[in-house]
C-alpha cells in the first residue's frame, strides 16, 4: 500500500487572520471553499458540520496545511496546547532564516514560547504561538549555508 501524508488540518478561531500568517511566511493558498451537507457529516462525524475552509502550500510544494473555520456547530475553545501535551502537537517550518521568520510572525502577534535555541553546530529552533494558539516551530539548519 503507498501512503503519503496529503495535509494537516487545523481548525482555527479566525480564518483569514490564520491565512495572513501563514501566507506571511511564504505559504500560497491553492483554494478555498465553504463545505456543508451530508458528505462533511460523514467525512468529519459532525452532525450538520459546516465550515469555512482554505488549503495552503509551502512554496517547495511538499506540505499543506488545510484550515477550517466551523460555522455550525459552534467551534469549542480549548486551552492552547502545551509542548507536553499528548496529541496533535505543531506545525514545524524549515527556515533559511529564523530571525527573519520570526519577524513576521511578530507583525502578526505572535512571539517565541521562551527564545531562540541552538542545538550544537546543527539547528537554531524555537516554538512559536500562533494565530488560534497554534504551536508553530521554526528551525533553521546552520549547515546548510
Amino acid at each position: 500500500m503507498a501512503i503519503r501524508i496529503d495535509n494537516v488540518g487545523i481548525a482555527v478561531r479566525d480564518l483569514e487572520a490564520t491565512i495572513a500568517f501563514f501566507t506571511d511566511l511564504g505559504l500560497t493558498v491553492l483554494g478555498r471553499d465553504t463545505v456543508s451537507g451530508d458528505w462533511t457529516d460523514t467525512a468529519v462525524g459532525l452532525d450538520r458540520n459546516h465550515a469555512r475552509i482554505a488549503m495552503l502550500e509551502t512554496p517547495d510544494g511538499n506540505a499543506r496545511l488545510e484550515l477550517f473555520e466551523y460555522i455550525h456547530p459552534e467551534a469549542i475553545e480549548t486551552a492552547p496546547t502545551l509542548p507536553n501535551e499528548i496529541g496533535m502537537h505543531r506545525v514545524a517550518f524549515a527556515v533559511d532564516d529564523i530571525d527573519e521568520a520570526l519577524a513576521i510572525a511578530a507583525r502578526h502577534g505572535c512571539f517565541p514560547l521562551r527564545g531562540v535555541a541552538q542545538y550544537q553546530d546543527v539547528y537554531r529552533l524555537t516554538y512559536v504561538r500562533g494565530p488560534s494558539g497554534i504551536l508553530v516551530m521554526f528551525a533553521q539548519d546552520l549547515r546548510d549555508g
